[in-house]
């Protein structure tokens, strides 16, 4: 199991983008059979109701959101989104304000992408530690519900990711 810290209210959070190697060595089609995974396994979480219940919808979204993750993990530039002053990593951030998003549905998430990854093969431990490494911390800035019924939506600076 991997390891999942709490998100703390505020604090701030520094992440390295994931090694490219994680992408070079599963290829577009393995990077996208790994997040169709991770999406199917969404589809029947308890968080499901955060996404379209129409299976046509899903779908979409599936191919949309695994296009970002193609592109963060270094494959071509293919996602295609209202981005428009914002960086990419920002824009997922801000996109996940219209969510109540609180600790459990991050554990959730992030156990469904947990999921995926361990039945993703040909690729090494260390990589896939340095992917779980990012998703861990990045999904922090989307947490903007707390345990206590405060929010707080997470400010986010291009200085935050580290080289």
């Amino acid at each position: 199991m991997y390891d999942i810290e709490v998100t703390v209210k505020g604090a701030a959070v520094k992440y390295k983008l994931p090694n490219p190697a994680f992408y070079e060595a599963l290829g577009y089609e393995g990077m996208k059979n790994l997040m169709y995974r991770f999406y199917d396994e969404i589809y029947e979480s308890s968080i499901s109701h955060f996404f379209p219940q129409d299976e046509d919808e899903f779908e979409e979204v599936k191919k949309k959101n695994a296009l970002f993750f193609i592109q963060i993990c270094g494959g071509p530039l293919a996602y295609e989104s209202d981005v428009k002053d914002m960086d990419l990593n920002e824009y997922i951030i801000r996109f996940h304000d219209d969510f109540s998003i609180n600790k459990k549905a991050r554990f959730e998430w992030l156990g469904c992408m947990e999921t995926a990854l361990r039945q993703t093969d040909g690729i090494s431990q260390e990589l896939k530690d340095d992917f779980w490494d990012y998703l861990e911390k990045f999904s922090k800035l989307t947490v903007n519900t707390f345990d206590d019924g405060s929010t707080f939506y997470a400010s986010y600076e291009p200085g935050d990711i580290v080289p």
